[in-house]
């Protein structure tokens, strides 16, 4: 790229960066990021705890699946008595499905345990959903969702919770400020200080708008990356349905590694 070309990025980069709230979970992550301080501050409104202490946190977490679906969550949170607590931000309401919610659930829980342990050392886990819209659609600014044994609606207390957070909700309440503090891209329009403090560090600060504008690099060549492999597969399932080339020759022409052509084999083929 030219100057002027990389210029007029940088320019648009900050323009973005203006735009930015919370909601955003690529740049809450940020904020969040090696924070215990911002996670715990609002951990202590969601789960109506004041004095909970964040002893660890950790952002944009890859929880691996060696057989089928891994998991990436936005954040993953310990408290001083060994709560893990997992918080996604979520704009699109399609992100935040409940079977999402019992997914992330069970896939903290399948790597909390070491072999052989026993199963009453399984830690209590939340899994939190901070979304735009009200996807549950009650109205409420708080869904807390348990087990409960639905002949006597006794809680069945096996330590796994989900709540979702209505991140439309909006009144003088803890959480409807919060809620507020979550879509305001401006700082000096927030209530709380520990949140506008971070905030304001990464959109007004030489070093924090540095970050974020390599943050946004990255994520720009992340996408790239992306769109080049997608049209190397597709260029790749042409060339197979073809039946015109060796497995040899499309790895050479679209640079894919060989054992992903032969995935992309027709199952009769394969």
């Amino acid at each position: 790229m030219t100057t002027e070309q990389l210029n007029q990025q940088h320019q648009e980069d900050l323009h973005r960066l203006r735009g930015f709230c919370l909601l955003d979970d690529d740049f809450m992550t940020k904020c969040f990021e090696g924070e215990p301080q911002c996670i715990q501050f609002v951990l202590r409104i969601v789960l109506e705890t004041p004095d909970l202490q964040v002893t660890d946190v950790h952002t944009q977490v890859f929880v691996e699946n060696l057989l089928n679906r891994s998991v990436r969550l936005d954040v993953l949170a310990t408290d001083s008595g060994g709560r893990k607590i997992n918080v996604e931000i979520q704009r699109a309401d399609k992100g935040a499905g409940r079977k999402r919610a019992r997914y992330n659930s069970s896939m903290m829980d399948a790597n909390l345990l070491r072999k052989s342990e026993d199963f009453d050392k399984l830690p209590e886990t939340y899994v939190v959903f901070i979304t735009e819209h009200d996807v549950l659609g009650k109205g409420w600014p708080l869904y807390k969702v348990e087990r409960c044994i639905l002949g006597t609606r006794e809680s069945f207390d096996d330590g796994s919770h989900i709540l979702y957070v209505n991140g439309a909700y909006r009144d003088e309440t803890p959480i409807g400020k919060l809620m507020h503090d979550f879509s305001c891209t401006d700082p000096a329009n927030m209530y709380y200080g520990v949140l506008a403090d971070r905030v304001r560090f990464f959109k007004e600060s030489k070093e924090g708008v540095a970050i974020m504008c390599k943050v946004m690099e990255d994520m720009r060549n992340q996408s790239l990356r992306e769109g080049e492999e997608r049209r190397a597969r597709a260029t790749a399932k042409r060339m197979l349905a073809a039946r015109k080339y060796s497995l040899e020759e499309i790895v050479e022409m679209v640079g894919l590694p060989l054992n992903e052509v032969k995935e992309l084999q027709p199952k009769q083929d394969a």
